[in-house]
């Protein structure tokens, strides 16, 4: 097992996700969630050598990583509805801004939901112009105890789980 001493990465520098209109895309993230442009890249050859028009657009983040999205009009994509567990961006907020976004979500007309309480963190969630679910979290007290591996039996847990996960399986077998 990895430790921080063994890790190479550094960081997360970016996510990118696929998106209908950058423009669009642009005024939910940078306009409505306060994320600023930080830059484009405009792709119009593969690597592969296959003629292309790709616009990644990037979005900055207050920890330096970015938050992207690629238009690629000329390459067919299914943009379907997901449930929230399937795929969700979260974001972290303190928890005055948790309470701002919500009540300006519903202003706006967002399908905005919320407050939703796991603990150590409150959670809303919204959904962009994409359909990609967007979770705006606030940590809560206890929260670095709970995300400690040392403290919170994370691998003990998921063990268990995965246990569990093949009782279940095998007694469906029988």
């Amino acid at each position: 097992m990895a430790t921080d001493q063994d890790s190479v990465i550094r960081g997360l520098h970016h996510n990118a996700y696929r998106c209908r209109d950058a423009e669009e895309t642009r005024r939910f993230y940078e306009g409505f969630l306060g994320l600023p442009l930080a830059g484009t890249l405009e792709i119009n050859e593969t690597k592969s050598g296959r003629p292309t028009e790709t616009l990644h657009i990037f979005f900055g983040l207050g920890d330096g990583s970015y938050l992207a999205f690629f238009e690629a009009p000329d390459m067919p994509f299914e943009f379907k509805s997901q449930h929230d567990y399937d795929l969700h961006i979260a974001l972290e907020v303190d928890e005055q801004t948790l309470g701002r976004m919500l009540a300006r979500g519903k202003a706006a007309g967002i399908d905005t939901r919320g407050v939703a309480d796991h603990g150590f963190i409150h959670s809303i969630y919204f959904r962009d112009p994409n359909g990609y679910v967007i979770e705006l979290t606030a940590k809560q007290p206890g929260h670095e105890d709970a995300m400690n591996p040392a403290l919170n039996g994370a691998r003990e847990k998921l063990d268990r789980w995965n246990l569990a996960r093949k009782n279940r399986a095998a007694s469906k077998q029988s």
